[in-house]
């Protein structure tokens, strides 16, 4: 059986929209010429005149690339004014208009245009890549969104690559199913572009296309997703050794361990869908949302949500969905939102950033309760007070865990690890003396006062042992002695409302 073509899943909604005579029709699109050529693939197969719109170009032929501008339709009105004139059938297509569309002369030469399209059959569709059209317009038109490619493109646009590359000069092609799958699911997230130029990298030196081309795959990957901000890769340990106590949220993860499968799907199982982590801040939340990565075996990206916030208007809401999307075609992967409260605190209130918030807070919650895709939330919080209540209530997380101080036991499992890492024979020390005297203290307070024992020791051309340890500990006092009414009010809350992670 014949593979589609790599256009044809988005081509068909926008064609139906072109053939049910939409007079204007908005696609939010951050591969521009990706929906020019959808356009182009449709108008290709219908009897109208079509014309394309930019600021650099302005008014000129949509098919004939090298034909003339239309004269005096470089500016938006001037465009827009030349199309009012005409009599005759129409399909235009402005590039990113919205901007332009503050201008009161032009959105009212829009507006008219849009009822003139009503009249002669005419069509515009804009193709922007941001979503700030004014409301009247948006109530004007119909939308169509082109996203990310999903599995089924991403295998055409793979195959496409190596087939086009093989023509030029032959490509050795030695891969696996299983190891040709984990790349396309590694893919998952980007642009059309993007899934192009990482596979033309992967052949381009040694004209191979192996297994070993998944390490470039996320390399490349990795770098794209840094590069835009919203979500971050985050290393996990290796092994759930690597992260001290938190016995009662492992035995939670390994109990829930295989319930992605097939199997769980058809014993009745509904996969978790995410927890809210609180606790001490330090405690450890942190390296819970790393254990639950290495648990199940999954990547761990981090949103951060100071990047979602922007200061056009719309533009945040456009990034958080960005950011969602993003998520959800990458899954299955562990999404990590740290510090919930700061990036929703004003949720309760319209008056302090002008329902910003509370608009953010809206979206994530019915993204919470709506998303299909196999992407498991992950939020901490340290300030209760600064929490919306409606994020606590009962069926948002599937568990709400409180990290609280660590126990004695856990104390000298943290010091074991710490040690360990910086390559200290833990059983040179008197951990259970270290676990004694680090009473109040945090993972983090811990790990911060082996790191200060060791630029002591260094100094005095030492090494580190249990007293310089001691002494360090006692040279930091922890939060728990610092703020102890605000350390044991939060400790006293979480008292039969959340499950205790150690």
């Amino acid at each position: 059986m014949e593979m589609p073509s790599q256009n044809e899943k988005a081509r068909g909604p926008m064609e139906r929209l072109i053939r049910g005579r939409h007079p204007c029709i908005v696609a939010t699109a951050s591969e521009e010429e990706f929906a020019l050529t959808l356009v182009r693939e449709i108008v290709m197969r219908t009897p109208v005149t079509f014309n394309v719109w930019s600021i650099n170009g302005g008014l000129r032929d949509g098919l004939l690339v090298d034909h003339p501008p239309i004269p005096e339709t470089e500016h938006p009105a001037g465009a827009l004014y030349y199309l009012l004139q005409q009599s005759a059938s129409t399909l235009t297509v402005f590039l990113d208009l919205a901007p332009h569309l503050r201008d009161e002369r032009t959105l009212r030469l829009m507006r008219d245009l849009i009822e003139h399209g009503r009249r002669t059959g005419s069509q515009l569709i804009l193709i922007d890549h941001r979503d700030e059209l004014p409301a009247i317009i948006e109530s004007m038109s119909a939308r169509f969104e082109i996203g990310l490619p999903d599995d089924e493109e991403i295998e055409l646009i793979v195959r496409g690559v190596l087939r086009a590359g093989n023509e030029h000069e032959r490509i050795q092609a030695d891969i696996g199913r299983r190891a040709f799958h984990s790349i396309l699911q590694n893919l998952r997230g980007l642009t059309r572009r993007q899934v192009s130029q990482i596979i033309l990298e992967t052949i381009a030196e040694d004209r191979r296309f192996d297994a070993d081309d998944l390490h470039t795959v996320l390399a490349r990957k990795r770098q794209i997703i840094q590069g835009r901000g919203l979500l971050e890769f985050v290393e996990a340990p290796q092994d759930l050794s690597e992260v001290g106590g938190l016995k009662n949220l492992k035995r939670w993860l390994e109990v829930r361990r295989h319930v992605f499968s097939d199997e769980a799907i058809k014993f009745g199982l509904v996969a978790p869908r995410g927890i809210l982590l609180l606790g001490v801040q330090g405690a450890g939340k942190s390296y819970c949302a790393k254990a639950i990565a290495t648990a199940w075996q999954r990547p761990l990206l981090r949103m951060e949500v100071g990047a979602l916030y922007d200061r056009f208007i719309g533009e945040s809401e456009r990034h958080l969905r960005d950011a969602f999307l993003q998520a959800e075609m990458m899954a299955p992967i562990v999404l990590w939102i740290d510090e919930i409260e700061k990036a929703f605190a004003s949720a309760a209130s319209r008056n302090v950033d002008g329902g910003l918030s509370q608009r953010m807070f809206g979206a994530l919650l019915t993204w919470m309760q709506e998303h299909r895709a196999p992407v498991f939330l992950v939020a901490t919080a340290n300030d209760l007070e600064a929490l919306p209540p409606e994020l606590l209530r009962k069926g948002r997380f599937d568990e709400i865990f409180f990290v609280d101080l660590p126990g004695t036991a856990t104390r000298e499992e943290i010091f074991t690890v710490h040690l360990k890492r910086r390559k200290r024979d833990p059983g040179k020390f008197d951990l259970r003396l270290l676990g004694e005297r680090s009473n109040g203290y945090t993972g983090a307070e811990i790990e911060q006062a082996i790191i200060s024992a060791l630029y002591e020791a260094f100094a005095a051309g030492e090494d580190i042992d249990t007293d310089r340890l001691i002494a360090s500990l006692a040279g930091s006092p922890p939060l728990s002695v610092i703020q102890p009414e605000r350390v044991q009010a939060l400790r006293d809350w979480a008292v039969g409302r959340c499950v205790v992670a150690e």
